[in-house]
């Protein structure tokens, strides 16, 4: 852990938009930080309905470290360039309404960023949920089937890695790489990532960089999540074409194969439009009992509909899903 004398300035920057249910716990989490050196929090609020603008202005006038900026353009990466650019500190954390960091979590991730010489150090999206639908969706968040290989949504070995959550980055290399682009509704920070490790940065993955993240509590809303991370993805696709990974293409290889299924089963051919399908759902079936043994919640029931809809709305997006600008 730097020393006090040493420890550097930290700006935490939220952009929020109707986030009146979860902002609270959120900027708690940030304020009873046990971060030695200087801590300011900016939240970039996109003209929230809600509430949320109230609940954060209470909370700044009860604590100077807290201030709130107007981000007009309610894009997510409008709103992180905005508290960027109202903040000081030479070691900017991101965090996001939905999620809560644990306690020494900025301590840590500075120290790693010092240790490491990274630009850029992230850790663990621990997703957790309350009712029913929002527990099943964090398995199926926190699952290999559901995510794939991405280290920051279950955890593995420490090092650098394509991109990690959230993220706490030196000043600097935001500076160095332009910030975030804000032509991106979805997908801006895998994009930064990339446009930093591009540029000879490091972007490292600490697994004791644990942050709860309440997902989406129903299906309706995880389909637009996940449709509009397809959508967005083929987009940085297109513009960084190295930046795709095979395990990027295994949903809209999914999706295609329903639609090449869906084809066969009217045609004299049917009997080959069963193997996808069929594969598939003994894949869920197969899982979901793993699940069950492992959680012993009833919420497992809806585990494979969870990951079949982040399945079929990411494939989906990325096939279809129409990017145009925020």
């Amino acid at each position: 852990m730097p020393e006090p004398e040493r420890a550097p300035a930290v700006s935490v920057v939220l952009p929020v938009h109707n986030a009146a249910a979860t902002i609270g716990a959120a900027l708690r989490s940030i304020l009873d930080q046990d971060y030695r050196g200087p801590l300011e929090v900016v939240v970039a609020d996109g003209m929230s309905e809600d509430g949320t603008r109230e609940a954060v202005a209470a909370v700044a006038a009860a604590d100077p470290r807290v201030r709130l900026v107007d981000n007009p353009h309610r894009a997510t990466p409008a709103g992180l360039n905005a508290a960027i650019a109202a903040s000081t500190g030479s070691v900017v954390v991101r965090c996001d309404a939905r999620a809560e960091l644990p306690p020494g979590y900025v301590a840590r991730a500075v120290a790693t960023l010092e240790r490491t010489g990274a630009d850029n150090v992230g850790g663990v999206q621990s997703a957790e949920g309350v009712g029913t639908v929002q527990r099943a969706v964090a398995y199926a968040m926190s699952s290999r089937v559901g995510v794939g290989d991405a280290r920051f949504h279950y955890g593995g070995a420490p090092g650098p890695v394509d991109t990690v959550y959230l993220g706490t980055f030196r000043r600097a290399a935001l500076e160095r790489v332009g910030l975030f682009d804000e032509t991106l509704v979805r997908n801006q920070d895998y994009e930064l990532n990339h446009r930093i490790r591009r540029t000879g940065g490091i972007v490292y993955f600490d697994p004791e960089l644990r942050v709860r993240y309440r997902p989406r509590a129903s299906l309706g809303a995880l389909w637009r999540q996940y449709w509009q991370y397809g959508t967005w993805k083929r987009r940085v696709v297109r513009r960084h074409p190295r930046s795709l990974r095979a395990r990027q293409l295994v949903a809209p290889a999914f999706v295609l194969g329903l639609a090449v299924s869906a084809v066969l089963a009217v045609t004299p051919l049917r009997a080959w439009a069963l193997p996808v399908p069929i594969a598939y759902l003994a894949l869920l079936a197969g899982v979901t009992t793993v699940q069950a043994v492992r959680r012993r919640d009833p919420a497992v029931a809806l585990f494979p509909v969870a990951v079949a809809t982040m399945h079929l709305a990411w494939g989906g997006g990325f096939l279809l899903g129409r990017s145009g600008r925020p």
